[in-house]
């Protein structure tokens, strides 16, 4: 059971490639086949069975044909009989001699040597006299009383095929039987009164109906039959398959084929009806002799699907393994690369895509112990980096202690102002160091600018004014902001734009938390920028991690405005695209900085520190 859900649930692309090769290149294969072999079986079985249709009528048509011309050689004779002068004052009633009955009977004897195929001749005058050379009656009774008198002289002059006579008045010489003859009769009309005055009948031997039908061979055990219009047998072989053909199975038109169930035997019945003596001459057959051939065919076709499937199989098997074996092969390879082992190569030949993958996947292995030769390179010179970092951070360390040192002795000593400086000087190297964090408290940050404006005072005296405004939630502690953030902003809006100008200038530092941010402002009022200038570094904050790589590589105008992108470098790498630095600028009017900066309550681990935390 679970082997057949395993099967059920199982995919095409879940199996090997080989199978799935296999199984698309049979499918591409035998459907079409298939449905080809189809195709053609369905369309020779319709052209054979249309074909054998067509046959059939072509030789029903010449059989109805020959029919036809006996009974219109019939149809003459009862017409020149009904013209003869003698025959007409006969059945008028005016001879009645002996010697003019026997000339009427020579006259009679003529037709039927000439034609031997008469089996009698009849003449019946309207008072019921008659003559003949074959036949008379049995009984006394008057001819004209019986019933195939009454049809001719009902179809007035026309002549009638009356059939296989039955139970008539009437015998000959030679004593055929009724069903050994078929009968037709014309009434002789006189044009004067347009009654008849008498009747012409004459029998035909029924070997004339068959020899025109017996020669002809349907199949191999197929006849023809001639039925009249209500269905009488007209003729038969000895052993049909059915003794009546009733006329409903003709019902679809003059001629056509049909099939019926007769006995148990499907028998196909291929018929045509005769428009001048409505006899319907039918072709019968055995329904599974008919598909004879049509079996044969599907023998052949059977056959060609057979060969087909079996050329198709041998060439899926190859063709899918010489696709698969490759790729297997590469498979192999590229487990032993898994494993470590990058010095396993393809070494196929081909040109196809196969070949071309073996080709790339070389490429791939020996680019990737390039790039690990490149990473281990690069990972020692990090380390070593890291060494010179971690050697270097020991003089702030040394520098700030001993100017710790210098600041006491100079208060010893009296000196206030190089005390001052110095404690001040200490204090930038402090908070700058601050243990190798990125993010400090606000307050620290405000006095590390503090420390350096003071330092700044004492070098620019009375040229320097600054301003320093905190909100109250700003100065209660608690907010945290990234490292050295207004010192590079402060020393731009001294040395670019203090300085710069003529006599005293005012530097006016502001830090406002506004709807979940906190803004810091530093605004100068010094010589300002160049609408050219402010465009210029507008283009370099949008991109700065670009713009520093230019100036380190260019030395563009030696490193002016490094600080401020260092700055916004940092603040899009630690905060994303939604924080930074917008700047404003007028020529001699001055120029405004403003820091977005994330409101935090407690220092985040940033990249650097994550990374700090992972080598940890």
């Amino acid at each position: 059971m679970r082997t057949f859900k395993r099967l059920k649930g199982l995919r095409l692309h879940d199996l090997r490639l080989r199978y799935q090769l296999m199984i698309l290149f049979l499918l591409i294969s035998l459907l079409p086949s298939i449905g080809l072999g189809y195709l053609v079986n369905w369309t020779v079985s319709r052209v054979l069975e249309r074909q054998a249709v067509d046959h059939t009528l072509q030789l029903i048509g010449k059989v109805n044909q020959t029919l036809d011309s006996d009974m219109e050689n019939l149809q003459n004779m009862t017409y020149l009989i009904g013209f003869d002068s003698g025959i007409r004052s006969f059945m008028t009633g005016g001879l009645e001699s002996g010697a003019d009955l026997y000339q009427l009977k020579q006259y009679l004897q003529r037709y039927t040597t000439l034609y031997p195929e008469i089996a009698g001749l009849l003449v019946v005058g309207r008072g019921g006299s008659y003559v003949s050379n074959e036949l008379y009656a049995r009984t006394a009774d008057n001819l004209t009383r019986e019933d195939w008198y009454k049809r001719a002289v009902a179809s007035e002059g026309l002549f009638t095929i009356l059939g296989q006579p039955s139970q008539r008045n009437l015998t000959s010489h030679v004593n055929y039987r009724d069903d050994e003859v078929v009968t037709v009769v014309r009434a002789v009309v006189d044009p004067d009164t347009e009654r008849a005055i008498g009747v012409v009948l004459i029998d035909l031997k029924l070997w004339t109906v068959s020899k025109a039908a017996r020669d002809v061979k349907l199949g191999r055990t197929g006849y023809l039959t001639v039925t009249d219009q209500s269905g009488g047998v007209i003729y038969a072989p000895d052993e049909p398959y059915t003794d009546s053909l009733p006329p409903a199975w003709f019902a679809g038109g003059d001629s056509g084929s049909v099939t019926r169930n007769v006995d148990g035997r499907e028998l196909q019945l291929i018929y045509a009806t005769s428009s001048f003596t409505g006899w319907t001459t039918a072709g019968v057959f055995l329904t599974r002799e008919t598909g004879y051939e049509v079996r044969q065919i599907h023998f052949y076709v059977i056959c060609f699907l057979f060969l087909v499937c079996l050329s198709g199989l041998t060439a899926s098997l190859r063709l899918s393994r010489s696709i698969s074996r490759p790729i297997s092969q590469l498979m192999a390879f590229m487990r032993q690369a898994e494993s470590g082992d990058l010095s396993v190569r393809y070494e196929g030949k081909r040109g196809d895509e196969v070949g071309m993958l073996g080709r790339s996947f070389n490429h791939m292995l020996v680019e990737l112990r390039r790039l690990i030769r490149l990473s281990e390179r690069k990972e020692r010179q990090k380390r070593e980096a890291e060494l010179r970092s971690l050697q270097d951070n020991i003089k702030p360390h040394f520098l700030y202690n001993t100017l710790d040192t210098i600041h006491w002795m100079a208060r010893k000593k009296g000196a206030d102002e190089v005390s001052e400086m110095v404690e001040s000087l200490s204090k930038l190297f402090r908070i700058g160091l601050s243990k190798g964090s990125n993010i400090i408290p606000l307050t620290d940050e405000l006095e590390h600018i503090r420390s350096y404006l003071l330092i700044q005072k004492t070098r620019y005296k009375g040229r320097l004014v600054v301003d320093i405004e905190a909100g109250p939630e700003t100065e209660a502690g608690g907010l945290f902001v990234l490292k050295l953030l207004l010192q590079p902003l402060v020393e731009n809006a001294i040395y670019h734009g203090i300085k710069a100008r003529r006599g005293p200038g005012r530097i006016s530092i502001a830090v406002n938390a506004e709807a979940g941010a906190l803004i810091l402002t530093v605004r100068d009022d010094g010589a300002g920028m160049e609408p050219e200038r402010l465009g210029e570094l507008r283009c370099k904050l949008a991109e700065p991690l670009e713009a520093l790589e230019r100036q380190a590589s260019e030395r563009e105008r030696s490193g002016r405005s490094y600080g401020m992108l260092n700055v916004q470098a940092r603040l899009r790498l630690a905060f994303g695209e939604a924080y930074g630095i917008g700047i404003g600028s007028e020529a001699g009017e001055g120029t405004v900085v403003t820091v977005r900066h994330p409101l935090l309550t407690e220092p985040p681990a940033i990249a650097s520190d994550k990374e700090q935390e992972e080598e940890t």
